[in-house]
């Protein structure tokens, strides 16, 4: 009878154990079917992984300086991190959430990594890299400074980074990204919807196109590859102020412009819209792909930059 009272209580307060360290938290809270995570981490780690229980498990490592505050409703668990006596210092949180889980997840200085999310994924950083594995009906994610690595979504991703590198793979869905100073990289896509671009980088996308599809993508300094499949049916735009176009299979080109021009492939069903101001674009074959090529022509791009700065001062 007493361990059963004692067992109601502690499930009433929402914490089934809890350390008494007051450089680290272990919490286990009960949780409803539908309920959703919300963690704000300052500065530090948050590592979300996922379970087959109806409980949230959060455990912190952190300084005396800091402190976690851990609550929950029916609707939500909410994750806190403050300090003390003045800003909080760096806090890792590793929390372990039922699979289908809806999360929103925020930090300034904060590393955020997401493995095998079932539900929908929200994720902040001002600066710290951003890793999803998984999220289904809507992936959500904004950095300042800080890469961003998404695989294994399902449903809609959305992106907005101010600097950094956008990598997607593996992902059914609708894409937008939108980066200022960084490379975007879709490899393994199956999106009937693809609008991406950035202002100095490169872009490749790497996935198929589907009948009735729209795919806009757009760099100012940077190079385009594309991958269209044998079998595609596509109308393609392109437009380079300052760049080369090269397509490893033969296209029936139709100039509209000194710098625009467009051909059909098949009947035209889906829509592919290219656009660089200072680049290449090259179309490929599935296969034909190469990312890491792609990556060591940005870099020599910028060694080759960051020469010319040097002896033009």
């Amino acid at each position: 009878m007493l361990t059963t009272l004692a067992t109601l209580a502690a499930l009433t307060l929402g914490a089934v154990r809890q350390d008494r360290d007051p450089g680290s938290r272990d919490t286990t809270v009960a949780v409803q079917p539908g309920a959703r995570l919300d963690v704000n981490n300052f500065g530090g780690e948050i590592v979300v992984r996922v379970w087959n229980q109806n409980n949230v498990r959060v455990r912190a490592t952190h300084s005396s300086r800091s402190r976690v505050e851990v609550s929950s409703t029916a609707a939500a668990v909410m994750v806190r991190t403050a300090g003390r006596r003045g800003p909080p210092s760096i806090v890792d949180l590793e929390l372990t959430v039922p699979a289908a889980m809806a999360m929103t997840l925020r930090g300034h200085y904060t590393d955020i990594s997401v493995e095998g999310a079932g539900g929908s994924v929200s994720a902040e950083s001002t600066q710290g890299d951003i890793t999803i594995t998984g999220g289904t009906g809507s992936v959500v994610v904004k950095a300042v400074e800080g890469d961003v690595t998404l695989s294994r979504t399902r449903g809609r991703i959305q992106v907005t980074t101010v600097e950094g590198d956008v990598r997607v793979a593996d992902a059914v869905g609708e894409v937008v990204v939108e980066t200022v100073d960084g490379d975007i990289f879709l490899q393994r896509m199956d999106a009937p919807s693809v609008e991406v671009s950035t202002v100095d980088g490169d872009i490749v996308y790497d996935g198929t196109i589907k009948d009735g599809g729209s795919y806009r993508i757009s760099t100012h300094d940077g190079d385009i590859t594309v991958g269209i499949p044998p079998s595609a049916s596509v109308r393609v735009m392109v437009a380079s102020f300052d760049g080369e176009f090269d397509s490893s299979f033969p296209v029936d080109v139709q100039r509209s412009g000194k710098h625009r021009f467009s051909f059909t492939i098949g009947t035209g069903k889906a829509r592919v819209e290219l656009e660089t101001f200072d680049g290449d674009i090259r179309l490929r074959r599935p296969g034909e792909v190469n990312v890491r090529d792609a990556r060591n022509r940005n870099q020599n791009r910028n060694q080759n930059r960051n020469r010319d700065e040097d002896h033009d001062y």
